[in-house]
């Protein structure tokens, strides 16, 4: 086990010749002063090439959660024959049990492959597989398409996690994460007022509504799949691989600033070994349970919305559709102020724990609640909420660790979990209890308590963790000078 430090390494003062290049910034405060004013404008810059794509590229899961949410209120169910037994939560569940398999593997792979091809090449697949979707005749057809769609889609939310924490501060991560959130959410609301528009086209062509949906934004898809290639960023140390973006200059100041937070720019040689032994870190899991938590709530939301709307709220096919897109523009502000505030004053805990609160409060109106209007309200509160801790448990999560490898084995099991709790999420919307749906509602609430709590334990140990580094008797993630944040 090696020991990271933020500015230094091995050599004969400490640094190797990399890491001096790395961190040899002027620290006169003339210096600083100009050091700061080039590492905001680098930043703009690389929110405007990550965040933008890295935001669309999010929003395929919630896409296909979208998709067929909406296509489940039309007459796909009955086309396919999915309307029989619990074959609709199966064709969920398997997309989840073929992602989950995948994504440790598909994680590993965006660190070698590099993120240009390998995102440019699962989202034009992604594209592909939706489209085909379209033209298929049977259930069974339906799970297998599932199963290629939950592949294809292994890599993208910890390749993603893993290369947004590669390129910020610990100070920067939740609002960027909350910027893929709001690219996600506003891409699913409006592709929910889109499948309410293809919806209309039933008939055309000889084709239904949910297979106009399947069609046009599978093409969609594989569009952004194509641009994605030129537009996303390499890792920060590889950056003079991606088109048109930052100059040696400008590559060497965003390592730096890296560098300086916390050490671990340069990755370790790759091996089984390497990646096997942050197993043993205790965090891992407790990060993975509460992703686990989280997604109960978002997959029984993002799958479930216009049928409960439909058969626990009485309103119209379309109309359901129509009013499943509302919370989810509406969950772009608190998602927003949320992470500002947390980066603003590093707090995470509380962030997370506020959070849950508004999501126990949205199911407590969605459950017991007698009129519509106060149901559909807590809707709102209950997808903003679950929304803004996405963002904020991935940069609890992504705060709190070192290394590009145990931030990749990190990223990947967070994010399995999270499927986990996707495959659980799909059973807990049961049809037969519409229009309560009360065992959706304690589980959500239920599952939020447990978040609180696994929140409340963490900040108790990372404060005698961080205790006992001021007083120099331990070194935090192998790093020193690493404090934890919570």
């Amino acid at each position: 086990m090696s020991v990271r430090s933020f500015g230094s390494g091995p050599g004969h003062d400490g640094t190797t010749s990399t890491e001096t290049a790395l961190t040899g910034d002027d620290e006169s405060p003339e210096g600083i002063k100009v050091r700061l004013r080039e590492e905001k404008r680098i930043r703009l810059k690389v929110d405007f090439r990550l965040c933008t794509i890295a935001g669309i590229l999010c929003s395929l899961n919630l896409l296909d959660s979208g998709i067929i949410s909406s296509a489940a209120v039309t007459s796909m169910l009955h086309d396919l024959g999915l309307d029989h037994g619990n074959r609709y939560s199966v064709s969920i569940l398997i997309f989840t049990v073929a992602s989950v398999c995948f994504q440790l593997p598909a994680t590993l792979a965006v660190r070698m492959m590099g993120p240009r091809f390998f995102f440019a090449f699962v989202t034009f697949c992604f594209g592909l597989i939706t489209m085909c979707t379209a033209f298929i005749h049977t259930w069974r057809q339906m799970i297998i398409m599932r199963v290629l769609l939950g592949i294809s889609m292994s890599g993208i939310y910890p390749g993603l996690a893993l290369l947004i924490s590669s390129w910020y501060r610990r100070e920067e991560l939740q609002l960027r994460f909350a910027f893929l959130q709001v690219g996600e959410v506003i891409v699913l609301a409006t592709g929910g007022i889109v499948n309410y528009g293809l919806n209309h086209l039933s008939g055309h062509g000889g084709l239904k509504g949910w297979q106009w949906m399947y069609l046009v934004q599978g093409l969609i898809a594989c569009i952004i799949g194509i641009v994605t290639y030129w537009w996303i960023v390499d890792f920060p140390e590889r950056s003079d691989q991606s088109f048109f973006f930052l100059s040696q200059e400008e590559a060497r100041v965003a390592t730096s600033r890296i560098q300086r937070d916390r050490g671990d720019v340069v990755p370790a040689p790759f091996s089984w070994a390497e990646i096997l032994r942050h197993f043993l870190d205790p965090k891992i899991y407790g990060f993975a349970a509460s992703f686990f938590l989280l997604n109960l709530v978002s997959t029984s939301l993002s799958y479930f919305l216009p049928i409960i709307l439909q058969n626990g709220m009485g309103f119209s096919s379309n109309k359901a559709i129509l009013l499943s897109a509302p919370p989810y523009y509406y969950a772009a502000i608190p998602v927003i102020l949320s992470s500002r505030i947390g980066d603003k004053y590093r707090l995470r805990g509380p962030v997370i724990t506020f959070n849950s609160l508004c999501l126990i409060a949205g199911f407590g109106m969605l459950g017991f609640a007698d009129q519509v209007t106060v149901r559909y309200v807590g809707t709102y509160l209950a997808t903003g909420a679950y929304v803004s801790n996405w963002a904020a448990l991935n940069s609890y999560q992504a705060s709190n660790i070192t290394g590009q490898w145990k931030r990749a084995v990190t990223a990947a099991a967070v994010t399995a979990c999270n499927g986990l709790g996707g495959v659980a999420g799909s059973f807990i919307v049961r049809q037969q209890e519409a229009p309560r749906y009360l065992t959706a509602v304690w589980v959500s609430i239920g599952s939020h308590i447990f978040i609180i709590g696994i929140v409340a334990a963490f900040s108790v140990i990372f404060y005698i963790a961080n205790t006992r580094q001021k007083q120099g008797r331990k070194i935090i993630e192998e790093t020193e000078g690493f404090r934890y944040t919570y």
